[in-house]
């Protein structure tokens, strides 16, 4: 090919909405998770693998597993069936009162139930430790547990404004609750104690909704009218939840399931799991935000027109973003070292942390491109209500993480954790895929 035509398909992608939108969010992404990792930078530097650090885990693993399960899989079934919503009946405002009502009820009973069985999940999940430790992660929990709410509403307008191409305002929320955390952190640590991480992240969960239902209103977005739970589109959606809840609960099992076992090894094994996660998530977080993002809505609408064109548009970036993820990955586990001491070795972060958190990174980064890809494919399948499917691979892929984190951690510890999140990664996405080209065939016949 010549460099001519290289240069005049450049130009072509550079005008095509669709790669403007990826390419805005993918800068204000970098912008968010670059504040965001500047902040676990402070907290590293601040409290090391450390009591404090493993507790806080604890305490916003519980808000952060409901908010990433049940709200954010709402969310995932809200967006298509709101576009199919507004392509036919037009009845926005009673699919919106309805969809607002649904995620106020599933907040505060899960607030509710978190609140009564805060004990038990502790003495099942955690046994073995002080009741100081325990007192601990409840006084954070405690001021975790509101952000259920706040973080519901805000995956709602989110959802919203991505619709209606708002992925600016989407993408960058966000940002208020690192901004939050590195405030409290900086100058209200005394005061806080205990509580500084916590607080810092209720403050943050409070300003990112504020921020969003200020911009959806701006925008004329919301449209409140009598809630309709017998809409067809509506129902449709009430038919995909219970699949895609299922899906994402099974999911955020394999995290939970991680930090339970890593909590019987020695202190600090907790925070060091999650400090090796930070740089593969940041590399994720940013691609799949800036992809996922963009290419939920617009496989929502390209299906319900053509879908050979979206079938053809996924497998077209998963090649290229694959490649290009190797990449990454490789020169990403060549440097792990060097970049974990530049990022995190401080203060009470030592030499030995280092070491450890780097070993930990090496293994999350070879799962590193069946993730992101893997989260990519799954936006599709949303986007064609094919929940089921991926509810039945979560099982199966929790199953397989139990069994494996029991042989793995036995013989290499946390690293053996590390290890069974990666070869689960590669598992789950080589299953979609196969799964979604069984689905181009079934379709076209």
């Amino acid at each position: 090919m010549k460099l001519s035509n290289y240069i005049q398909a450049l130009k072509k992608a550079i005008k095509n909405p669709t790669v403007i939108n990826v390419i805005t969010v993918a800068i204000i992404s970098i912008l968010v998770k670059g504040l965001g990792f500047y902040k676990e930078i402070i907290v590293a530097g601040s409290f090391g693998l450390s009591e404090l650090l493993d507790t806080f885990f604890i305490a916003a693993m519980l808000p952060g597993f409901i908010s990433e399960v049940f709200l954010n899989a709402f969310k995932s079934v809200f967006i298509p069936n709101y576009i199919a919503e507004k392509k036919s009946t037009n009845k926005l405002g009673a699919f919106q009162s309805s969809s607002f009502l649904i995620t106020l009820s599933i907040a505060l009973l899960f607030i509710i139930i978190s609140y009564l069985f805060t004990d038990v999940f502790l003495e099942t999940f955690f046994a073995g430790h002080t009741p100081d430790y325990y007192d601990l992660i409840k006084t954070q929990l405690y001021y975790l547990l509101p952000c259920i709410l706040f973080w519901g509403f805000a995956s709602l307008l989110s959802g919203l404004l991505n619709i209606y191409d708002e992925f600016r305002y989407a993408s960058i929320y966000p940002i208020f609750t690192s901004i939050a955390m590195i405030v409290c952190l900086m100058f209200f640590k005394e005061q806080l104690q205990e509580k500084v991480l916590a607080v810092g992240m209720l403050i943050g969960s409070i300003t990112q909704f504020a921020f969003l239902l200020i911009v959806a209103i701006h925008k004329k977005i919301i449209k409140i009218a009598k809630p309709d739970f017998l809409g067809i589109h509506t129902q449709t959606m009430f038919k995909q939840v219970p699949a895609k809840v299922s899906s994402g609960f099974l999911t955020g099992l394999i995290s939970v399931t991680d930090q339970f076992f890593a909590a019987q090894l020695i202190i600090g094994s907790i925070a060091a799991l999650n400090y090796g996660l930070r740089i593969p998530a940041f590399f994720t977080a940013i691609i799949v935000m800036a992809l996922g993002n963009v290419l939920l809505p617009y496989f929502s609408k390209l299906t319900l027109t053509n879908k050979d064109e979206a079938f053809k548009t996924l497998y077209y970036i998963l090649k290229r973003l694959f490649i290009g993820l190797i990449v990454v990955s490789v020169v990403l586990i060549l440097l792990s070292d060097f970049i974990v001491e530049l990022c995190f070795e401080r203060n009470e972060f030592s030499s030995e942390d280092t070491k450890t958190v780097a070993n930990i990174q090496r293994m999350f980064l070879i799962g590193l491109p069946f993730t992101i890809c893997g989260n990519i494919i799954v936006r599709f399948l949303t986007s064609i209500n094919k929940n089921a499917f991926m509810a039945y691979i979560s099982f199966a892929t929790v199953i397989l993480n139990i069994i494996l984190d029991v042989v793995l951690m036995k013989y290499y510890g946390v690293f053996g954790i590390a290890l069974c999140t990666a070869l689960l990664q590669m598992f789950r996405s080589l299953v979609y895929l196969k799964y979604t080209t069984n689905q181009q065939k079934v379709l076209a016949t």
